[in-house]
């Protein structure tokens, strides 16, 4: 199969190219990525002179692009990662989001439609989508199902709700062969470290404040992102065309309490006295909208595909703080924006 993963130089795109490549030699994996503040090529340096790897510079949202990438590389699948998804981001500009996540998605589908030309047979387009479109759980109360109504809270949770409507009206209009998948939230190597985990472990290593929202009670499920690149594989090979599946990693736990924990994993791993970086934690206003709490029922995937987490919280987190402590030149080239500069002048990104 000739597949293409968009936004695979992303944080979660980067492990599903990573595992694609390296599973299936005889597919052809095309990454088609932008290369905005988020997508990092540095992510697929162990991968990228793989004769079944292919790099795409290219915005979902150009029609020309899109299309002529279908033809050139004859485009079997498509797995759709690429979206704007910090919440607080979309709160400060919600029409990227919106030009991103609906028009680009839209540009997607029908470059698909039109390229496809009514031969579905071994033809996929799966779209990645998120938990929060649900809106928000009462505390310790129900789950998000696949029928759960939509309900978004943010311009992010609102912008990812409308794509995820365009992919089944696709499917129900035209017959375009899709499936959508809402995923808990992703942690895990490779993540930028403008969201909760990484900001706080990179904080910690630099002994800079720790910013909670309001009292830290919000609650998240997490999941490690080498099992949700694993699910996304097993829904893109044996999922049911036209159905929802949601991805959770089974692990409900408090902001606050998150941050403790890995104040304390920290400490453990750093050599420092347990309880040196609690005392770097800093409660800041809570943010506009915030959902009170997420958690994922995905006994749906577990029962037809036979798909359960591997990793417990404890276990992804002591492997996403070594995988940080291992990889400090990474992690300093994501800071400073130095990472960019190779890939830019090579792609000309302006």
């Amino acid at each position: 199969m000739n597949i293409l993963i968009t936004g695979g130089a992303g944080f979660i795109g980067s492990h599903v190219v990573r595992r694609f490549v390296n599973k299936y030699p005889d597919y052809k994996i095309v990454n088609f990525d932008v290369l905005s503040y988020a997508g990092n090529l540095e992510n697929l340096k162990d991968v990228e002179t793989k004769d079944n790897y292919h790099f795409v510079k290219g915005d979902i949202t150009d029609a020309t692009v899109v299309m002529s990438t279908l033809e050139q590389y004859q485009i079997d699948g498509i797995i759709h990662l690429a979206a704007e998804s910090h919440v607080d981001r979309s709160i400060t500009d919600p029409l990227i989001f919106v030009k991103t996540n609906v028009l680009g998605t839209a540009t997607l589908l029908q470059a698909a439609k039109t390229y496809w030309a009514g031969n579905y047979e071994r033809r996929k387009f799966y779209h990645i989508s998120t938990d929060e479109v649900f809106g928000s759980l009462p505390l310790g109360n129900g789950f998000f199902t696949e029928t759960t109504p939509y309900d978004p809270r943010s311009p992010y949770s609102a912008s990812k709700a409308s794509s995820d409507h365009l992919v089944r009206a696709f499917h129900h209009t035209y017959g375009l062969p899709c499936i959508v998948s809402n995923c808990s939230n992703n942690y895990g190597p490779n993540h930028f470290p403008e969201k909760l985990i990484p900001l706080m472990i990179n904080n910690i290593i630099r002994k800079k404040s720790l910013p909670v929202y309001g009292k830290g009670e919000n609650i998240r499920d997490w999941l490690y992102v080498e099992d949700h690149a694993r699910a996304i594989d097993v829904l893109f090979h044996e999922g049911k065309v036209g159905e929802t599946y949601n991805i959770g990693g089974h692990n409900e736990i408090t902001n606050l309490a998150l941050v403790q924990h890995l104040c304390d994993l920290m400490d453990e791993a750093l050599g420092r006295d347990r309880g040196e970086s609690r005392q770097l934690i800093t409660f800041v206003k809570d943010r506009a909208g915030h959902d009170l709490r997420y958690a994922i029922d995905a006994s749906k995937i577990e029962r037809e595909l036979g798909w359960i987490p591997e990793f417990t919280l404890e276990q992804g987190l002591k492997k996403t703080i070594q995988w940080y402590l291992d990889n400090e030149t990474w992690l300093d080239h994501v800071t400073s924006g130095s990472y960019q500069a190779y890939y830019q002048k090579q792609y000309n990104q302006d």
